[in-house]
């Protein structure tokens, strides 16, 4: 122990007491899935904190020289009641009464129980010191190493706070409407009960107006149930904001929805505003779900989504490499389908798992920050099999069921959601996410990181061509953009069990007009072919500006494959808006084929003896006095789309395109661009493409720079694409794609080379880095929703392995007996070589 003790003494000064602020990697590996748990347990170095599995602490070591390490085991204690403690004298798991995690009364965070082991390792001849053994040694080694032992023990985890982070979807702020809410002396008095919708006699699911009492049932939901929307509609024609939900009025409070604000909020004024109507609140007892009530009940039935999750049947669990299941880290589903169907491509498999030796031995000192690290430990621990074991059932002992648990002990990719989530608005929570969102969010990141050698991203990346005829002058104008997913709309009018779905019509107006509930709807059956006829088909241009005629006309738009990728991600668009402008979900079966031939759908570029339009831009709008250069913005046109939920500028961008030819026109051109990647991005007006407050000749970003040229651009390219959007990056890659025909008659300077060079020494600029090959694709993959709408529910994916589909539900991989191919959302297909 003496020589211990020296040993010790003489690494002294490396070891830390973590401060505040320090990250302390004491949960996860940070070049795999290696935990406290894990065979072999978890080493966190006492210098940095960070935390490394036994294949991997000696690496760190030697590249470091950093000796001291915190060896952290944990074994799971043996549970000897069953889930619910029934039969002993706890009380039962208590059910959720908050849509929250993390807190009191919230979702339960798993807790398992573990007997847990530290002592301080010393390397490279791995000396072991207790707790115990430190009272033996010199106070100086005893009170510095003791701090530090207790430091980590007590800190904060960075993947416990990750995973556990506390998420409160009950947290509402004040209406802005409540303080001066206008109340009308109609002389309307509500009873405590016996309330009914007055327009259609509902009797469920009823709000009142707190401006003039009138009580009307809420929003249909996508399945039909749910109310009429004649208290939305209400608003729509009054511009009374507020409403408080009859049912859910107690002392303590009520459910209260400003559509003007389009959220539930508070109103301090309540119990003010429903004694206007002569309503006591003190006295009101509660009769309905809450909203919150009814969300949480949603959460909790992600498991009887049965078609989806095959659970109808036993399905065979699998195990071995490609065969790793996925912790659920609270609504990351999404992002455990996406990566999962990722690493099934050659590409990312070749540039992340092949040689992930070479990139762990290259990563940076602290690689829990380093894209490329990450992404190769998550794609390694996916098809490696390392972690394709059975968990391990608490109840195993005491439980007489024969069937086998799909439940893997997989991996938790809190790492890598933190590093790819970080600053994203949206994907750095815990909230559900768009799974083509983040698949189109992460390519870009790939795109970002890739800036030499391999990008794997172009197994993806195709051209579109769009070819747009003038119909008065039969002229034409072709463009090409880059894509990586093709977005089929669902014509609804093309479903094949039209009578069923009318005569479900009928029933349902029978049902509203009696007041009786809405029986269930049928799955309407749309063709696939159908789908991708209207995407291909031609699209009227109502509103279209023509070099050739000189003012606005009529003009028609085709799109078509300029190229075709090696995999194609197709998204069937179910999301979208009714009538009344209400998000739904279209419940639709599509028979998409497992194999595809879109050769015909080849763009060909001109035709011989196609004129094409002049290049010459639109007139931008003007003010009267024509001296002004800004355009005029029809303000009321503007703040009736932002009062519909969309953004600021895509309700400028949408009124400026459509000339201020009224609200109409531009409703079209936002529905038309929702998925363009600048669809929020600032308005950028011709003549004024620098941001406020630049100039055209100011410096761009050179990060920005890279990352465009590493595409296979120019420098010069990408500067003009970048000054032209105002230095944002994915407006300026979008941009550039949609004027390859001007960049090409750039006159480039590289090299020293002056514009003024002969035009035998001038090479043609290089064009976008694409694959291309025949049309002829099988399918291999696709990702399922089940929900509401992608901001809640739950994904599943399911994917051909040797030929037999397997599907992939977080933890769980089965061997699929019925996959569901006509429920999916997003389709993965890769190219048939002859």
């Amino acid at each position: 122990m003496a020589e211990v003790s020296e040993v010790l003494m003489s690494v002294l000064n490396t070891i830390r007491v973590p401060r505040p602020g320090d990250r302390v990697h004491k949960d996860e590996c940070a070049l795999s899935f290696a935990s406290p748990e894990s065979e072999g347990g978890l080493y966190v170095c006492m210098n940095s904190f960070l935390g490394f599995g036994s294949q991997y602490v000696e690496r760190h070591h030697k590249r470091t020289g950093q000796r001291a390490y915190l060896h952290i085991t944990r074994t799971r204690k043996a549970q000897k009641e069953d889930e619910n403690n029934s039969g002993s004298g706890d009380p039962p798991k208590k059910k959720p009464t908050r849509l929250a995690i993390g807190i009191e009364g919230g979702f339960d965070v798993e807790q398992e129980q573990y007997d847990e082991e530290v002592k301080v390792v010393l390397f490279p001849d791995r000396q072991e010191i207790t707790a115990d053994d430190l009272n033996s040694m010199a106070d100086v080694c005893k009170d510095r190493v003791s701090q530090s032992m207790a430091g980590v023990m007590a800190a904060d985890s960075v993947s416990h706070t990750l995973q556990v982070q506390q998420w409160d979807g009950e947290v509402r702020q004040e209406s802005r409407h409540a303080a001066e809410l206008k109340q009308l002396d109609n002389g309307l008095k509500i009873p405590p009960s016996g309330w009914k919708c007055e327009v259609c006699d509902l009797q469920e699911n009823l709000w009142m107006n707190l401006t003039d009492g009138k009580v009307n049932c809420g929003r249909r939901y996508f399945d039909g149930s749910g109310g009429n929307n004649h208290a939305l509609q209400h608003f729509q024609q009054t511009g009374y904001p507020l409403a408080v939900k009859l049912g859910t009025i107690t002392p303590d409070g009520a459910d209260v929805y400003s559509y003007d604000e389009d959220d539930m909020v508070l109103d301090p004024k309540l119990p003010e505003h429903l004694s206007h109507f002569g309503i006591d609140m003190m006295t009101m007892e509660k009769t309905e779900r809450t909203m919150t009530e009814l969300e949480i009940a949603v959460n909790q039935r992600v498991g009887e989504w049965e078609v989806i999750q095959e659970s109808g049947a036993t399905l065979r669990p699998l195990w071995g490499p490609g065969l790793t299941g996925m912790k659920n880290l609270g609504n990351s589903c999404y992002l455990n389908s996406v990566m999962q169907v990722l690493f099934t491509v050659p590409d990312f498999q070749t540039k992340y798992v092949s040689s992930i030796d070479k990139i762990l031995d290259e990563a940076p000192s602290d690689p829990t920050q380093d894209f490329k690290t990450q992404v190769a430990k998550l794609g390694y621990g996916l098809l490696s099999g390392e972690y394709s074991k059975p968990a391990p059932d608490p109840s195993e002992e005491s439980s007489t069921s024969s069937e086998p648990r799909g439940d893997q002990v997989g991996i938790a990719p809190q790492m890598f959601k933190a590093l790819v989530g970080r600053g994203h608005p949206e994907f750095s929570t815990n909230r559900q996410q768009d799974a083509q969102e983040f698949l189109l969010y992460f390519i870009n990141m790939v795109e970002r990181n890739c800036r030499s050698g391999m990008n794997p991203s172009e197994a993806f990346r195709f051209l579109v061509e769009e070819r747009i005829v003038c119909q008065q002058s039969q002229k034409a104008k072709y463009t090409q953009r880059v894509d990586y997913m093709v977005q089929l709309p669902v014509p609804m009018d093309q479903a094949t069990n039209t009578e069923e779905l009318a005569e479900a019509e009928r029933a349902r107006e029978e049902a509203e007009s009696s007041g009786a509930p809405a029986p269930p709807a049928p799955r309407a059956c749309i063709p696939f072919s159908a789908c991708l006829a209207a995407w291909s088909e031609p699209e009227t241009l109502t509103d279209f500006w023509s070099s050739a005629v000189q003012a606005k006309t009529t003009a028609t738009k085709t799109t078509r494959f300029a190229s075709f990728p090696d995999h194609l991600v197709i998204q069937i668009k179910k999301f979208t808006f009714g009538l009344d402008w209400v998000p739904k979900k279209l419940d639709v079966s599509i028979d998409v084929p497992d194999t595809l031939e879109l050769s015909a759908l080849r763009g060909v570029g001109q035709q011989p003896g196609e004129e094409l339009l002049p290049e010459v831009a639109p007139p931008p709008l003007m003010t009267p006095d024509v001296e002004v250069k800004a355009p005029v913005l029809d303000d009321s046109t503007v703040s009736q789309l932002c009062e519909m939920g969309f953004p600021l500028e895509a309700c400028r961008k949408a009124v400026y395109y459509t000339g201020n030819t009224g609200i109409d026109a531009a409703m079209n051109w936002v529905m038309g661009h929702m998925d363009d990647p600048d669809f929020s991005a600032p308005l950028v007006l011709p003549g004024c493409s620098s941001a406020p407050g630049t100039t055209p000749t100011e410096s761009v970003s050179e990060e920005h720079l890279a990352t465009i040229v590493s595409m296979g651009f120019s420098r010069e390219q990408a500067t003009k694409a970048l000054r032209a959007t105002s230095n944002v990056l994915e407006r300026a890659v979008d941009w550039i794609f949609s004027h390859l025909d001007d960049l090409e008659s750039m006159e480039v300077s590289e090299g020293g080379r002056s514009a003024g060079d002969s035009e035998a020494s001038r090479e043609p600029p290089p064009g976008p880095r694409v694959r291309d090959g025949q049309g002829k694709y099988e399918l291999f993959a696709f990702i399922s929703h089940m929900g509401t709408s992608t901001m809640c529910g739950h994904y599943v994916c399911h994917i051909k392995k040797d030929q037999q589909w397997v599907i992939f539900n977080d933890q769980k991989v089965c061997a699929s007996e019925k996959p569901p191919k006509d429920l999916g959302y997003l389709y993965f297909y890769r190219r048939v070589t002859d």
